[in-house]
């Protein structure tokens, strides 16, 4: 025989006992070349990469939530320390509402000096008055490979909250004429 099968491929002979190629039989033979080696060991690094990026990007996405929850936290506090101030004018009751948002981001371990709070539309302190007070917070996120969305900016997360000043407190100026319950 010249070594061919039937169909003209190099024939695998069978040791008695074994199981054929690649593989330890009953004979104890082990053959030392890769045949049957199942690749990729070379995606462990990439997938690794991969996982690393993901959690950068849950750690910047739980970054601007956390930012959020602080805004919001700090411009509820603020909005109560203004209208619950004991005044007797808009500015020192917008200078306490200020001590109770720092006072609110120091609770939340956030870092001072990165967030800022204004009014939106008047803020006066008298009755019946609505007042709103804006937290923004700013956010730095660091650059990612493969993602351009955030690549190093400042996301702004904001917070804000409105209540209306006791419409009997005593001390204040006195509402507009015609609302004497507060409705707007």
């Amino acid at each position: 025989m010249n070594g061919l099968a039937a169909d003209g491929l190099p024939r695998r002979e069978v040791k008695a006992g074994g199981t054929g190629a690649g593989g330890t039989g009953a004979g104890g033979t082990r053959r030392g070349d890769e045949a049957g080696f199942v690749g990729g060991f070379e995606m462990l690094p990439f997938s690794f990469l991969v996982f690393v990026i993901g959690l950068a990007l849950l750690v910047n996405a739980w970054g601007v939530i956390d930012a959020k929850l602080v805004a919001t936290a700090a411009a509820r506090e603020a909005t109560r320390a203004f209208v619950e101030s004991s005044g007797p004018t808009s500015a020192d009751a917008l200078a306490a509402a200020r001590r109770a948002a720092a006072e609110a981001v120091d609770g939340h371990k956030s870092q001072p000096g990165e967030w800022e709070l204004h009014s939106e539309g008047p803020a006066d302190l008298r009755r019946c008055a609505r007042v709103t007070l804006v937290v923004t917070y700013d956010v730095p996120t660091f650059r990612l490979p493969w993602i351009g969305g955030f690549a190093g900016s400042v996301i702004t997360a904001t917070g804000r909250h409105s209540e209306m000043v006791d419409p009997y407190r005593q001390g204040l100026g006195a509402p507009p004429a015609l609302t004497p319950d507060c409705r707007d």
